[in-house]
């Protein structure tokens, strides 16, 4: 069932169309004129409206400019029994769906009106999936930090300027890619991804320029290149410091000129394409050393963005345990949980060497592994594993005295021994070279317990 407007200021033209539409199962609402029509239309949201062209006081494509500024995805059937193709062309102009002629045909009303769901249907899919699409590489958080990368990414998103994106591995340099993309004028054009470290330097080229058939052996087709690709729309160098000196001249040409000329071709083909770069490494010490191309550097380099590593931006912390959370049960079905707040802050604490990226796959481990309606910070202790040790040596230089440092470490030394020896006391005294008794007293005045085993 859909609800539709129907707006005509003939009211035997009102009365028929709601009799048939109606019968067909639909929610149907009238208007005698316009400014009725606008009132209905705020508080009724139709899927479909069948609007009059000729209508006292204000006409059919005036209301249809005022519904399309209201909802930009309206879908509006202008009806009229003066028909010309000069009518017809304005209100396609100012975004009608369709145009019918009165007399009213059913059978082609029923038509207009299946087309025209359907075609809503696919917006609202397409939406759906933009949505998700966008929520995948949404930046999260609100740290002084991040937000310094979001102010940068507003101001020189809608512009064609170049930019450098640096920082480590896993600190989001691809969800910074794309928010540039995503905010600039290309937005509706492809976004191409190259990860150069990943691509074999004798075939470096042929990925980004393409190939013309026998360029080489194994070249059986004509095959286009990223930077054709990527053509009205964002090129983004994944690990630009990877690429081959031979590659990177070939670049500097295509940013120099707007051409690249496929491997085994003489024919330069244009592109426009905007070149967002990422790296992790030193490029200034790759020019030293000779392994980069300086005249290429500064041309990549027109507005340098930095991605702050996790543990600069610790605040932000909680919001990403809440975000990944809330991808996780959805993409893995999983029951709805949520994490402690010991737990969450037990994570706040920990360095992240892998940044991001191991914080998202953590949280995802201890949402498919622990048990209970909960993630408590026993299940961190026990599952999360490398990172605890990090979050070790954090919180042992976190400490203000030498009284208290020596209180922690002895404190984690000790659980660790229990944990290799699965909690069997008598063994882990013996590894230990102590009295059973005093381990025991340890065990009590550092208020160690087992974690439970899974279930």
């Amino acid at each position: 069932m859909a609800r539709i407007l129907v707006v005509d200021d003939e009211e035997g033209i009102r009365h028929v169309l709601k009799q048939v539409l109606e019968y067909e199962g639909h929610d149907v609402r009238t208007a005698a004129g316009g400014g009725e029509a606008l009132t209905i239309y705020d508080s009724f949201s139709p899927d479909l409206t069948f609007l009059d062209v000729k209508m006292a006081r204000m006409d059919g494509l005036e209301v249809l400019a005022r519904i399309r500024d209201q909802d930009p995805d309206a879908l509006v059937v202008m009806i009229s029994g003066h028909g010309s193709i000069e009518t017809a062309v304005e209100a396609t102009r100012r975004g009608a769906y369709d145009f019918l002629e009165k007399p009213l045909d059913t059978d082609r009303i029923l038509l207009t009106i299946r087309n025209a769901l359907q075609q809503r249907g696919l917006y609202q899919e397409v939406s759906r999936l933009r949505d998700e699409v966008e929520s995948r590489y949404e930046i999260v958080g609100a740290s002084y930090a991040i937000r310094s990368v979001l102010e940068r990414i507003e101001r020189v998103g809608p512009t064609d300027a170049r930019v450098l994106i640096t920082g480590e591995n896993g600190s989001g340099k691809e969800l910074v890619a794309r928010a540039l993309h995503r905010v600039s004028p290309r937005a509706d054009r492809p976004f191409v991804e190259v990860n150069c470290a990943a691509i074999p330097a004798e075939l470096i080229e042929s990925e980004l320029f393409g190939h013309v058939k026998g360029a080489f052996t194994g070249a059986h087709a004509d095959r286009t290149g990223r930077f054709e690709q990527a053509d009205g729309g964002t090129l983004f160098l994944d690990e630009i410091g990877d690429m081959s000196l031979s590659a990177q001249a070939k670049v500097l040409r295509a940013l120099q000129d707007g051409v690249v000329t496929r491997v085994g071709s003489e024919r330069a083909i244009q592109v426009d394409v905007r070149v967002v770069a990422a790296t992790n490494q030193d490029l200034e010490g790759l020019i030293t050393r000779g392994r980069f191309r300086d005249d290429l550097y500064f041309r990549l380099n027109v507005v340098p963005i930095h991605v702050p590593p996790l543990r600069d931006r610790r605040d932000d912390i909680p919001m990403l345990v809440r975000h990944f959370t809330d991808r996780a049960i959805e993409e893995q079905r999983l029951p709805p949980r949520r994490l402690a707040p010991e737990a969450v802050d037990r994570l706040v604490r920990m360095d992240w060497p892998g940044n991001v990226r191991e914080l998202r796959n953590t949280v995802e481990r201890l949402l498919i592994l622990s048990h209970g309606s909960e993630v408590n910070a026993r299940d961190v202790e026990r599952l999360v594993g490398g990172a605890q040790e990090s979050a070790l040596g954090a919180d042992l230089m976190r400490v203000e005295t030498f009284a208290e440092f020596k209180e922690r470490a002895e404190r984690a030394f000790i659980l660790a021994k229990l944990r290799e020896h699965d909690w069997n006391v008598s063994e882990t005294a013996r590894s230990l070279d102590m009295p059973r008794s005093n381990l025991y007293k340890k065990i009590e005045r550092f208020n160690l317990v087992r974690e439970e085993p899974p279930e």
